[in-house]
């Protein structure tokens, strides 16, 4: 993929991975705008306010951008909640329904948003976000890791409907990366510059992946394949002693 003269835009790119991604392709030569609910925390990209969980505010935002960029060429989709919960207690449903609301719901509604413009340019790339636990759960996590595999499926299912239409449709997988705090929760998560080092370098290749997958995540990805999966997630289950009464 060309990350140079493209038009981005980068839905929740207002933090953490989207933003630094974001920097990356302005860095680039293309021109990058980030959406998010809270655009006041970016002052060097151009910004569009957008709550994925409100399809008015979607297609505001996509009308938005549009008027101003008739010729974006690249949509990312990341925005995303990661909430624990316990499975034990029914009260856990409101975080569950919040994390499918935003991480795969959401998700769904960018794309529908913004495909008609793509296919109708009859070129272009659509990036989605998963994450390595949508291939091996983190228990603590169940609905970050339901809502990520579901994004997973839905990614595969769009390539396979966009074919032929000039619309490549590429999956990044991060493991856990330095950012909101993560670092404090994992010690093992990656730096975020390192981690953008790798992504854009898998980006750019000639084809594109279809999915990017940097080294510390294959482990995640590949885990059922290695026969590695059963321990990893016994390992990722001792997590749960952080639960209450646990």
């Amino acid at each position: 993929m060309d990350i140079s003269n493209r038009t981005v835009l980068i839905v929740g790119g207002t933090s953490g991975i989207g933003l630094g991604l974001a920097r990356r392709f302005a860095a680039a030569g293309s021109t990058v705008i980030v959406g998010g609910r809270d655009t006041s925390r970016v002052d060097d990209l151009e910004s569009v306010r957008i709550d994925v969980t409100d399809a008015a505010s979607v297609l505001t935002a996509r009308d938005h951008v549009l008027a101003a960029h008739p010729d974006l060429d690249v949509v990312v989709t990341m925005s995303g909640v990661l909430l624990q919960e316990d499975l034990r207690d029914p009260a856990h449903f409101g975080a569950a329904e919040t994390t499918i609301a935003v991480n795969l719901l959401g998700t769904i509604r960018v794309i529908d948003a913004f495909t008609p413009h793509l296919v109708t340019r009859g070129a272009g790339d659509i990036i989605t976000v998963t994450s390595g636990i949508g291939f091996l759960p983190f228990p603590l996590m169940p609905s970050y890791g339901a809502s990520k595999a579901g994004v997973h499926a839905y990614t595969e299912a769009l390539r396979a409907q966009l074919s032929g239409a000039g619309v490549t449709v590429t999956e990044l997988i991060p493991p856990a990366v330095a950012t909101a705090g993560q670092e404090k929760v994992n010690p093992a998560a990656l730096p975020l510059d390192g981690f953008l080092d790798e992504v854009v370098g898998l980006l750019t290749q000639t084809p594109t992946p279809n999915e990017i997958v940097v080294q510390a995540a294959q482990r995640l990805r590949w885990a059922e394949r290695d026969g590695t999966y059963a321990g990893l997630l016994a390992a990722r289950s001792q997590s749960l002693a952080a639960l209450p009464g646990r």
